[in-house]
């Protein structure tokens, strides 16, 4: 399935114009930031290592450098404790490095692409789709053969055409 010559991590230093995530689970909690989402589920601050992780300096140079870093997220409410998690605390925290969110809130209308993966894009150029067990656990990715990035582009489109800013949707659905 593989068309890119570089790996995941490795297009996260790599792209030149823009990185785009499309989330479509209820639930990432074994895929990293565990110790995190234990903190938030107990009442407690967020650990240091959460508020200093290496993906606020990925996309904080990112952004620096004038690229994008921007992602979807298809959900609805009542919100599952680890969303909670990931937007109150996650969300917040990456956009003070200028990551952007989006929130496609499927609760009172339909999805507009339920047949979309999570994948990330990478200047339009390259899809990594991501893979997950049913616990939230993060399997692995594999990149989308070129004659398959229509898709994904389209599958982006759709979502940016449906979502609301995060800020906007967290003012009247967050917690």
């Amino acid at each position: 399935m593989t068309s890119s010559s570089l790996t995941l991590g490795e297009w996260f230093t790599a792209f030149e114009r823009e990185a785009f995530r499309l989330e479509t689970l209820d639930d990432y909690s074994q895929s990293g930031g565990v110790g995190a989402y234990q903190a938030f589920l107990a009442g407690r601050e967020q650990p240091e290592s959460y508020r200093t992780a290496e993906w606020l300096t990925t996309v904080g140079d990112a952004t620096k450098a004038g690229k994008r870093v921007y992602r979807v997220h298809i959900l609805s409410r009542p919100l599952t404790d680890y969303l909670r998690f990931e937007l109150s605390w996650g969300y917040r925290r990456n956009m003070t490095v200028g990551e952007e969110f989006f929130i496609i809130d499927t609760t009172e209308q339909a999805n507009p692409i339920p047949d979309s993966p999570d994948f990330w894009m990478f200047d339009s150029a390259a899809a990594a789709v991501m893979a997950y067990d049913g616990a939230g656990k993060y399997l692995g990715s594999e990149f989308a053969e070129e004659e398959r990035l229509a898709d994904f582009r389209a599958y982006r489109d759709t979502a940016l055409a449906h979502a609301v800013p995060f800020t906007e949707w967290w003012a009247r659905h967050g917690e």
